[in-house]
């Protein structure tokens, strides 16, 4: 409320005149609630919903890269077993019979040297598979990735951990959201993705498959809550638009799971149905819907035929009607069209 407070001036124009007033306003003061919250903003009209746009992505890690590990063809380790096993034979051998081996330190030492050799090349072997990769880390560190197929040595000291870097599809349970009406809805999104990165997708989360599980139910419950499932009344978007909705459920998908180094090729929605408690009320609102757009196509047609009828008659000359006469015939028509469900076919002429 503006409080007005009148101010009288000193100054007088000239004399015999009564002194000017001047009004000057106090300060607006508006009234708080005890939560702190102004009475003016509590009437605001609400701001306009925001465009559907990707959220800030987690942050990355650089030092999570994939990158490559230390690793060597396996023949290599093969060769060098062979050549350690060699070795321990011509030793043992120059010592003389096994029962009385009698080895001075040094070929002890060449022996055990041998020994050592054959178990870290025949220890570190693998086999590499297509489709899969090793992650290797060294006391909790990351020491690179191996992509290699085929006969591989790792060294037996480093932790080696499996991942499946193949295309991979997961199927969702029918999962519960509400459209942009508030009516309950059951999903089922069929997503195609692959690890892309084995380091981010093994040490930035604990369980990969599951983030992206959580991930997915996520953006369906954002996508899906901005359109209608259905636009009963008018030829607004939809959600029966599934190709419109797949694009932004994999465009979302992709921005948040990159920074777990899974990569997201499709999302798409292979079921979107009303809930069991609404799919009843739903089919009667969209019989009548249909209902009421065939009585509509039906009434257009019978008004065209009328319409039709009445102009011919009338100027071919075959009948002279006045206003009233008109009125009669056109009423006696679309009662006769209207109740046999529409104009009959007309020949073509």
């Amino acid at each position: 409320m503006i409080i007005r407070r009148a101010v009288t001036s000193p100054w007088c124009g000239r004399k015999g005149h009564m002194t000017e007033q001047l009004k000057r306003p106090l300060p607006v003061r508006v009234r708080r609630q005890p939560d702190g919250i102004p009475m003016d903003d509590l009437f605001r009209s609400r701001p306009a919903r925001a465009a559907l746009l990707p959220r800030r992505p987690p942050p990355d890690e650089p030092d999570l890269d994939e990158r490559p590990g230390p690793a060597l063809p396996g023949w290599a380790a093969v060769l060098a077993g062979a050549a350690a096993l060699a070795g321990a034979a011509a030793v043992l051998w120059g010592a003389g019979a096994p029962g009385r081996v009698v080895l001075p330190p040094r070929e002890w030492a060449a022996l055990a040297g041998c020994v050592v050799v054959a178990v870290v090349s025949f220890g570190g072997l693998t086999r590499g598979r297509t489709g899969s990769a090793w992650v290797l880390s060294l006391f909790g560190r990351y020491r690179g990735s191996v992509r290699r197929t085929g006969l591989v040595w790792i060294s037996p000291f480093v932790l080696r951990r499996r991942m499946d870097v193949r295309l991979r599809h997961w199927r969702s349970e029918p999962i519960a959201v509400v459209d942009a009406e508030g009516s309950a809805l059951r999903v089922v999104v069929l997503v195609v993705w692959s690890v892309r990165d084995t380091a981010r997708a093994l040490f930035a989360v604990d369980d990969h498959l599951g983030y992206l599980r959580e991930q997915v139910e996520a953006a369906v419950a954002r996508v899906l809550s901005q359109l209608p499932a259905d636009a009963f009344r008018s030829d607004a978007p939809t959600l029966r638009d599934a190709e419109a909705v797949g694009d932004a459920l994999t465009r979302m998908l992709a921005a948040e799971c990159r920074a777990v180094g899974v990569a997201v090729f499709s999302a798409q929605p292979t079921r979107i149905e009303y809930a069991p408690e609404v799919a009843a009320a739903m089919q009667r609102r969209r019989l009548a819907v249909l209902d009421a757009k065939h009585r509509d196509s039906v009434l257009t047609g019978v008004i065209d035929a009328v319409d039709d009828t009445v102009t011919r008659l009338t100027s071919r000359g075959l009948v002279e009607l006045d206003d009233f006469e008109r009125q009669a015939l056109v009423k006696d028509l679309t009662v006769a069209f209207y109740t046999r469900g529409g104009p009959a076919p007309q020949d073509q002429e």
